[in-house]
């Protein structure tokens, strides 16, 4: 900070004077000497009074000099606290304040503490030196007594020589950091010490004195108000940020809700409308806001006056579902929530509308209806969309598994219909359960044979192939537990075949009757596989064993029987699960 020179022209004349005086009085004594010689002197007290108007006048220019420099400071002090309280940013005026206590004191350095409003404890701020540079907190230690003190009293401390001060000199920080003078003052703030300045000098005693701590404290009272003044900016600029956040977050909800929303006042005068309202209905916001409601909404039924009127009078909620015809849509389901708007005291000034489409809804309820036959109830609720599923026709890679019970001609001959049929729907139900725990889909039933797919559009799964052979694990397992259960002459076997390849997969049959299945090599090859499995044997094709060859222990074999497929050389049967 600069300082204004008041006293230079009249300090350098007495200066000039003093000087003069001295050569006058150094002369005469010469002269004195040479006079005595002769016999002669100069007259009686000619150089007492000279060293008495040196003396007076060496007093006058240091009172000039003290009297300049205060004035100097209070000139400072009045152009700072311009300063400080021309800026209502919290650090900047912080930083201001501890500049102007070290220069209008002489510090070396200083810091302020103030109370935290939510607290109500001491919290450290700001730190800085003479050089006008912010110190760390953590290389700036201090006395805290001294501080706790001048925060509780609301008195000011002055410590000429902290290390001989009995108050102070033995404490830990005084003897660690050694500072010599010490002047802490409070910010004091409707008769409330919101704060303490406390500024210190490590190198020079009675550094501090009255003038100072006057000095100090006038200014610690601006202080205070610009601090309390800029406190508040920054609490109502928080405040403001946080309401701002507040309704950004409140339109980004309102705009980001699946429903349309739309509210109006008392003359249902729409005065909030979001996009999914404009999504739905088809209107645009500019169109909408500051228009009545019947504006933006289909006219597609009678009683809505009725429905209004009950909602702003009764303050019921009304619920209705219109299936109106859109101009840019065409053919809609919306589902319309009537309620009342109110405030804090119950009172209503208008009337919320929230739309819901309803169209894909019913639209999802068509397509489970016609995939619920196919996929196990685990697998229903992941369809969303009739048109993504591509039942028409999709080709892909799939796994197939295919399971048949041998010896069941011959079983079947032993036994009446009835019984026939509840023993082999027992085998179906192991087959079945075993396919769909590992989310296969049972394509069809074939007289006492099964067909599991995994991968379809319907149950997309990167691991297929680990699965299909897990289900046939699965079902091995579950027929043996079977046998437990079930008379020797009742146990039959499952025979399974797995393959994996591409297939074209969708719906087949006419508009009355449809059914999902796979066309391809996989659904030929998995049946030819079958068919070389003996009782109780899984048997995999080598485009499968590549895929699970990590995970499942298995044995190369010769295919048994291998009609029209003169490339199918090798066979695996599959005996466990590997150990990790």
């Amino acid at each position: 900070m600069e300082t204004s020179t008041f006293s230079n022209l009249p300090q350098d004349r007495l200066q000039l004077l003093s000087q003069q005086i001295t050569d006058l009085e150094n002369m005469l004594r010469a002269q004195h000497d040479v006079l005595r010689q002769r016999g002669m002197g100069l007259p009686s007290g000619v150089l007492d009074k000279l060293y008495y108007v040196r003396t007076d006048l060496d007093r006058l220019t240091e009172q000039v000099v003290n009297e300049g420099t205060e004035l100097d400071q209070l000139r400072a002090l009045a152009d700072t606290g311009k300063l400080i309280n021309s800026s209502l940013e919290l650090d900047r005026v912080l930083n201001e304040v501890m500049d102007t206590a070290i220069a209008l004191t002489g510090a070396e350095r200083g810091y302020i503490v103030l109370r935290s409003p939510q607290s109500g404890e001491m919290q450290f701020y700001v730190a800085r030196d003479h050089r006008r540079e912010t110190i760390d907190e953590s290389k700036f230690t201090v006395s805290y007594t001294i501080v706790n003190e001048v925060a509780q009293s609301g008195i000011p401390v002055v410590a000429a020589n902290a290390l001989l001060d009995a108050r102070y000199s033995a404490q830990d920080s005084i003897v660690m950091h050694a500072p010599r003078s010490v002047l802490c003052v409070p910010l004091v703030y409707k008769e409330l010490v919101t704060g303490v300045v406390y500024a210190d000098n490590r190198r020079v005693p009675d550094l501090f004195g009255n003038r100072e701590l006057a000095l100090l404290e006038a200014f610690a009272n601006q202080a205070a108000i610009a601090i309390e003044n800029a406190q508040l900016f920054d609490r109502v600029r928080r405040a403001l940020e946080e309401i701002t956040e507040i309704k950004e977050l409140m339109d980004n909800v309102f705009a980001s809700i699946a429903s349309g929303v739309i509210t109006t006042d008392e003359s249902q005068i729409i005065i909030n409308y979001n996009d999914a309202a404009e999504r739905i209905l088809g209107v645009p916001y500019e169109d909408a806001i500051g228009n009545p409601l019947k504006s933006v909404l289909p006219t597609v039924f009678e009683g809505f006056d009725e429905l209004v009127s009950a909602v702003q009078q009764e303050n019921r909620q009304q619920v209705i579902e219109i299936d109106p015809v859109l101009p840019d849509r065409g053919p809609v389901n919306l589902s319309l929530k009537l309620a009342p708007l109110q405030d804090a005291q119950n009172v209503t000034y208008g009337m919320t509308l929230v739309v819901d489409d309803l169209t894909e809804i019913k639209k999802r309820d068509a397509t489970l209806k016609v995939v619920r036959t196919y996929l196990p109830p685990s697998l229903v609720s992941n369809i969303k969309s009739i048109d993504s599923l591509g039942l028409s026709g999709d080709e892909r890679e799939i796994t197939i598994i295919f399971a048949d019970v041998r010896g069941f001609t011959t079983f079947s001959e032993q036994l009446p219909p009835d019984e026939l049929l509840t023993i082999i729907n027992r085998y179906l139900a192991v087959s079945t359960d075993a396919i769909q725990l590992f989310d296969g889909i049972v394509d069809k039933y074939l007289g006492d044979a099964v067909v599991g797919l995994f991968n379809t559009q319907l149950n997309p799964q990167e691991d297929h192939a680990v699965r299909a052979v897990r289900a046939a694990l699965a079902m091995t397992y579950d027929v043996q537990a079977l046998h437990e259960v079930l008379a020797p002459e009742l146990r039959l076997l499952y025979g399974l075949g797995v393959d994996t390849g591409y297939a074209m997969l969708g719906n087949v049959g006419s508009p009355s009757r449809k059914e999902f299945t796979a066309i391809g090599r996989p659904f030929n090859f998995a049946k030819l596989l079958q068919e070389n499995a003996l009782g109780g044997e899984i048997i995999i094709s080598q485009n499968t064993y590549e895929l699970v060859r990590d995970i499942f222990t298995v044995e190369p074999l010769e295919p048994r029987k291998v009609k029209d497929s003169a490339d199918f050389r090798i066979m695996y049967r599959v005996t466990g699960v590997k150990k990790r």
